[in-house]
């Protein structure tokens, strides 16, 4: 691949900023200063950008804090997607792993990997999903018996088995946490909904071995670690 291919794709700049950052003499490749964006590289190659190493990855992993008023898609004609959130020079290839809905916010995998994708989405993988929701009404533990046996939501659709942990209760404002290993549309707004309480806020705490980090601010990302994508890859 060119040069400048491989530093757009790790996200160093995008193609018109790397061609004037190779020819300015910032480059190196196999420890030779390089001036030519278009010279030939491969994955294997050792680059180096100001004395830095730029490891060439072929899969790309981010943890992105969704915003609310975001949608979870790759392009909308209307609305704000969270590829929107990233740089243009990174955004190629890229998607969210599921959906959340376009008022909740929280974690959410932004990948290029689509075999992992599709093992974290499958319904036999079983993996949970964490989210913490606030409610109007009491919660109570009649709710936290329905979630368990696996809630008639609606004529069209019962839940699987679910964990409510009820942090706080009170007749105006509840908080709990909700464990799922569904995705279905609105499914826990429908699930309260369906026991006489509406969700008013919503945030995905975790999926699977993955957890916000929550230094990331609304609308910020990170590269995961080595680690959490290792963990991932052995659910």
């Amino acid at each position: 691949m060119r040069l400048d291919k491989f530093l757009s794709d790790m996200g160093v700049g995008t193609r018109s900023q790397l061609k004037k950052i190779i020819r300015g003499g910032s480059v190196r490749v196999e420890g030779v200063s390089a001036f030519d964006p278009g010279m030939k590289v491969d994955e294997d190659t050792v680059v180096t950008v100001n004395d830095h190493v730029v490891t060439y990855e072929r899969f790309s992993y981010y943890m992105l804090n969704k915003p609310s008023g975001v949608l979870s898609a790759c392009e909308d004609k209307h609305d704000k997607t969270v590829l929107d959130l990233f740089p243009e020079n990174i955004r190629r290839g890229i998607f969210p792993v599921g959906r959340l809905d376009k008022d909740t916010v929280g974690l959410l995998l932004i990948t290029n990997d689509g075999g992992l994708s599709h093992r974290l989405l499958s319904p036999g993988s079983h993996i949970d999903k964490v989210y913490l929701a606030r409610v109007d009404g009491e919660l109570t533990e009649a709710h936290v018996k329905a979630f368990e046996s696996g809630l008639k939501v609606d004529e069209g659709f019962t839940a699987l088995p679910a964990k409510l942990e009820i942090i706080k209760s009170a007749p105006e404002l509840s908080e709990a946490k909700v464990t799922i290993r569904e995705g279905k549309f609105h499914q826990i707004k429908r699930m309260f909904e369906a026991t006489g309480t509406t969700v008013t806020f919503l945030k995905r705490l975790s999926m699977g071995s993955l957890v916000l980090d929550e230094s990331l601010s609304p609308g910020e990302y990170r590269r995961l670690s080595d680690s959490e994508i290792n963990d991932l890859k052995l659910l």
